[in-house]
């Protein structure tokens, strides 16, 4: 009886690994950029919905938003700084922590706003992490062209 091996030959395993790098150079262009994207919709969803809520809740209690000098901290623990909240009812926010942005900065947040004037100024100065067209807010910028 001839001692026959089974195994792979070199052929088929670099068969599998040009497959492999085929299939590697198909999907990693698709997934580039994708983690910029998701960082900028986390952004997005803390001051449209988490931050925004909170707040407007904030603003039911006690008839207006907290004061920039108070700042998103009124969220959490009830101010002493004026104006001294009428009712407060807190904490506003269920993890009972101020969210950073994505890329671990402070939120941006000046009431009354100088573009929401009624309400609040919110914003993330994004991954440069200065006041740039990168930034993502709770107010439309409107382009004159």
């Amino acid at each position: 009886m001839k001692n026959k091996r089974q195994g792979f030959t070199l052929i088929e395993i670099m068969l599998v690994v040009i497959i492999l790098g085929i299939l590697v150079a198909m999907v990693v262009p698709n997934l580039a950029g994708r983690g910029e994207q998701a960082r900028e919709a986390a952004a997005r969803a803390d001051i449209e919905a988490n931050l925004s809520t909170a707040l407007d809740l904030y603003e039911l209690d006690n008839g207006k938003y907290p004061a920039t000098e108070q700042g998103l901290k009124a969220l959490l623990k009830e101010s002493t700084a004026s104006p001294v909240p009428a009712h407060w009812n807190g904490p506003y926010l269920k993890k009972k922590k101020i969210p950073k942005d994505p890329w671990g900065a402070e939120y941006v947040y000046v009431s009354p706003g100088n573009n929401n004037a009624e309400e609040y100024d919110l914003s993330s100065l994004g991954s440069d992490g200065v006041e740039s067209e990168d930034d993502i807010t709770n107010w439309i910028e409107e382009s004159y062209n």
